[in-house]
């Protein structure tokens, strides 16, 4: 197929992180009174930015006050940089996949809904031996994903056009930045969304183990 690099999501796909996320974000609505949430439904509220996981977790009655949504975002930040590495681990067959990308001299790139910071602290701790050509969370100035701007400025470090590159992610939105970047979109069904919504949403492959990546990369 003639791919030459590949451009990972974060969460759900190179990390299970659902759990210190859900603990964070419980402890954060607790502070407020809030009740909380289960982890099957923050895997539904999470992949669009820490702005959009703020508003899907409020209540109802809370949801259109930006001073609550303001508010739960601080305490949001504060617990997750206490959790998020409790629990969170990379899943099974991601070290064997960034090595064997590694030893093909693949490039390969990282880009997260995730704060910038945050994208970047937890690829240092998990995966200190890969050898990301760029890991990039979101940033101020930059929109977040499904629009394509930082996919596209990933190709142009990779030097290649985005049709050559594979885009590996989870969720709806990152089925749709691939889309939107021209990258050939491919879905983790490890991850936290269905296969139906990552086909809907243009997957051109679903995968079931991370490993199963490199047939698509096969001369």
């Amino acid at each position: 197929m003639g791919f030459k690099a590949v451009v990972f999501d974060l969460d759900g796909t190179l990390l299970d992180t659902i759990e210190d996320l859900t603990d964070s974000m419980n402890a954060a609505l607790a502070a407020m009174g809030f009740p909380g949430r289960s982890i099957e439904e923050a895997k539904r509220m999470v992949g669009d930015g820490l702005d959009v996981f703020v508003r899907r977790a409020l209540p109802d009655e809370a949801r259109d006050d930006p001073r609550a949504a303001a508010r739960l975002k601080e305490h949001m930040r504060s617990e997750y940089g206490i959790r998020r590495a409790v629990k969170t681990k990379p899943y099974e067959g991601i070290p064997a996949l960034l090595e064997a990308l590694g030893r093909r001299e693949i490039p390969t790139a990282v880009l997260s809904n995730k704060p910038h910071q945050e994208t970047v602290i937890l690829i240092k701790k998990y995966f200190p031996g890969a050898e990301f050509r760029a890991v990039l969370g979101a940033r101020e100035g930059v929109p977040p994903k499904p629009e394509p701007s930082a996919a596209l400025e990933i190709a142009r470090d990779f030097g290649l056009r985005p049709g050559e590159i594979i885009y590996l992610g989870d969720t709806n939105t990152d089925m749709q930045t691939a889309g939107a970047a021209g990258m050939f979109a491919v879905g983790a069904l490890w991850g936290f969304r269905s296969a139906e919504e990552l086909k809907s949403h243009g997957a051109r492959v679903l995968l079931e183990k991370p490993l199963d990546l490199l047939s698509l990369l096969q001369d």
